[in-house]
């Protein structure tokens, strides 16, 4: 099995998630892998930590004016006016990870490796266990702890780049999209960052997103985004805030 899925069934078999199937297939994999067993012992500890860490609530930044605007957009559909694309949007609280504050205070060594590792064979697990928790397919939670440990990274390799180019794409939780964005966002003038971001205002469609990435782009003055904001401005399944905000962004871009 691709060390990658182990990882991600015994994340849920500490969480309670599996199934019985899936359930004993791990167990016999336990049994006859030493080196299982030592993951699951080390993702445990990584687990206990998580659980230890208090609430925290999410930046809202990026969400509270299409929180307003999409206010008045339902008022104005209420008041019969043209309705626009359906949005279904729930803000909600996230924890963060307990393994972001303690890779940046230098502490996590002890709870990811042996104390004799170097530390390029603990950012490299770090860095696997960050990727199992984003494809976590039954919890938007560790999908967003995932993400978060990448808020933690100096510098993203093409593996880490490419999984955030497809979470903030693709991820069914708006939450877990943003988060994705915020992260990308870091590494802006980075080539590759620069062209996944651009490509993504053509493919994306959650109403969400799509004002953060145009209030991203604007803010790195990428002027070459101007005809694809008109053209989300002139989709009929565009819901107003979007096409405000496309306005704007071609305003501030001329």
């Amino acid at each position: 099995m691709e060390k990658e899925k182990l990882e991600s069934l015994l994340i849920d078999l500490i969480d309670g998630r599996l199934d019985s199937q899936s359930k004993k297939e791990v167990e016999t994999i336990l049994a006859a892998d030493p080196e299982a067993r030592v993951l699951l012992e080390q993702l445990r500890q990584v687990t206990d930590a998580m659980d230890k860490s208090s609430d925290v609530e999410p930046r809202r930044g990026m969400k509270d004016s299409f929180l307003r605007m999409l206010e008045e957009e339902r008022r104005s559909v209420a008041f019969g006016a043209p309705r626009g694309k359906q949005v279904s949007f729930q803000p909600a609280f996230f924890r963060m990870a307990a393994a972001i504050a303690l890779v940046m205070s230098g502490v996590a060594v002890g709870y990811w490796v042996n104390k004799n590792q170097n530390v390029a064979e603990e950012n490299a697990m770090l860095k696997q266990v960050m990727l199992s928790m984003m494809v976590n397919p039954q919890s938007a939670s560790k999908r967003m702890e995932g993400v978060n440990v990448a808020l933690t990274i100096e510098r993203a390799d093409d593996e880490v780049v490419a999984a955030l180019v497809k979470t903030m794409n693709e991820d069914l939780n708006t939450n877990v999209r943003l988060a994705a964005l915020e992260a990308l966002s870091r590494f802006q003038h980075e080539p590759p960052v620069r062209a996944a971001l651009i490509k993504s205002l053509s493919t994306q469609q959650d109403p969400v997103v799509q004002i953060a990435l145009i209030q991203l782009l604007v803010k790195m003055k990428e002027t070459g985004v101007v005809n694809e904001l008109e053209r989300i401005i002139n989709d009929s399944t565009t819901i107003t805030p979007v096409k405000d905000e496309a306005h704007t962004g071609i305003v501030r871009l001329s």
